[in-house]
């Protein structure tokens, strides 16, 4: 099975970006649709800098983009490397049931054995 799933570095900056619980919440935000850096920063006490720093981070890795709408620059979520990350989760979770599962029957067979 390969886990490779991602371009080489993409997979990296994904987690590290998502590492942080500021950068979540925004992603969580633009999920509802694209925001203003001024919208984004509205529910935490921190400076527009200081998100735009943030942002800086998620678009790197791929995660946000910036568009621009007359004076407006909204900032809106790209969902491959989201899907890339979760596909690579994915292939370890199936690799993990697939152990649980032969656990199970070696627990099963071991009660059968008692009896």
């Amino acid at each position: 099975m390969s886990y490779d799933i991602a371009p080489p570095g993409r997979l990296d900056a994904t987690f590290a970006a998502l590492a942080d619980p500021t950068r979540r919440a925004i992603l969580a935000r633009l999920a509802a649709g694209e925001a203003s850096v001024g919208e984004l920063a509205a529910p935490f006490a921190m400076s527009q800098p200081a998100i735009s720093k943030h942002l800086k981070v998620l678009e790197k890795a791929g995660l946000v983009s910036r568009g621009r709408d007359a004076q407006r620059r909204p900032v809106r979520v790209e969902a491959a490397p989201l899907a890339e990350a979760n596909a690579w989760l994915d292939a370890y979770r199936k690799t993990l049931e697939a152990n649980f599962r032969r656990l199970d029957a070696l627990l099963e067979d071991l009660k059968t054995e008692g009896r």
